[in-house]
């Protein structure tokens, strides 16, 4: 009997959200105290409400930043690590037959952008550790290199993502976008894909990641970013974009409910334009943690995920320091559903 795959929403409930800590030998050295900080805002967010795995290269470094955070609901993993950017090397769970199942795709820096040789191997120093539930079945993708910022699930057998990245030469330079379809459903049990063939954002170093242009809120609803200043260098990609999710159809035929998000305010850093975004938000228990720029498009952005998310806290944190390397909330983040974080690891 062929086994049953499902590829959870973001919104299922969560064991943990795993944030990879910045340290001194990553980009991050000549403003780590700025950056830390927003990391600390986060993780005192996600305690309240679930278990918080960090991935850093000294704990007690990390423990001593978190302050008054209680470190009960904390599990620390120490390991050498290149970035922080745990959305794209941390491991994508899926359920087999109900089972949680963790994927370890290749991370090649996004397209070898980047040195990534000890993010690389994170997923795998985490299986090795007991991180995971003994049950839990971790499962090494090998050669296939995949991002979790480049897919987003409605956990009922839809992917939504975009051309642009997945068929990147530098990802899976033998694969075209059938083959790469065809893979893509056989991993996550997908029924369809949903690509976008417009969309980008100045700066994006991963080459159109769908989790800074147009996330799924749930099964009927998407949340994009909407560029209406003709003047904005956006403007013709993200109308296209626009125009794309207007022909979408959920599975039973409907159009999706569209909940546009304000352009962020132009960031710029040395004259460049930085990819600030209110697409990379965070689902968590309870919660929807939005990146802010201390703009007022903020509040704009916060009352849109409010019709979105009626039952969860929409909580704004701060990531101006986060988008001076050219990512934001959701990227730096990555969760785990129910059943797949052992308890035994916590710190108590």
């Amino acid at each position: 009997m062929e086994e049953k795959i499902i590829f959870p929403a973001e919104w299922h409930p969560q064991s943990a959200v795993q944030l990879t800590w910045p340290h001194e030998r990553t980009d991050w050295a000549p403003m780590l105290d700025e950056v830390t900080a927003c990391f600390v805002a986060v993780a005192r967010e996600i305690v309240k409400r679930e278990k918080l795995l960090i991935v850093c290269t000294e704990e007690a470094a990390v423990r001593h930043q978190l302050g008054t955070i209680d470190c009960g609901r904390i599990i620390f993993c120490e390991t050498e690590t290149n970035d922080t950017w745990a959305r794209d090397h941390g491991g994508i769970t899926v359920f087999t037959d109900g089972k949680p199942t963790v994927y370890d795709f290749v991370f090649n820096g996004w397209g070898m952008k980047f040195a990534a040789n000890h993010d690389n191997l994170i997923t795998r120093i985490l299986a090795k550790t007991g991180i995971f539930r003994e049950e839990v079945e971790v499962i090494n993708m090998q050669p296939f290199v995949l991002e979790g910022g480049s897919l987003e699930t409605d956990g009922k057998g839809t992917l939504l993502t975009t051309v642009e990245c997945l068929a990147s030469v530098n990802r899976n330079e033998y694969l075209n976008k059938e083959q790469l379809e065809y893979h893509l459903k056989d991993f996550f049990g997908l029924n369809r894909i949903l690509w976008l063939e417009n969309g980008y954002l100045a700066g994006d170093d991963t080459g159109s990641h769908i989790d800074t242009l147009a996330r799924f809120c749930d099964e009927q609803t998407i949340a994009y970013v909407q560029c209406t200043d003709e003047t904005d260098e956006h403007f013709t990609e993200l109308q296209a974009m626009e125009e794309e999710l207007k022909t979408f159809r959920t599975a039973d035929g409907k159009l999706y409910r569209l909940i546009p998000l304000p352009m962020a305010d132009r960031i710029l850093l040395d004259g460049e334009r930085l990819p600030a975004t209110y697409a990379n938000f965070l689902i968590i228990n309870g919660a929807v943690l939005l990146p802010v720029y201390k703009s007022d498009r903020d509040e704009t952005a916060k009352e849109a995920l409010r019709k979105a998310f009626p039952a969860r806290e929409i909580i704004g944190i701060d990531c101006r320091a986060l988008i001076k390397q050219h990512g934001s909330l959701h990227c730096i983040s990555m969760q785990y559903p129910e059943g797949v974080i052992a308890t035994h690891n916590a710190n108590n």
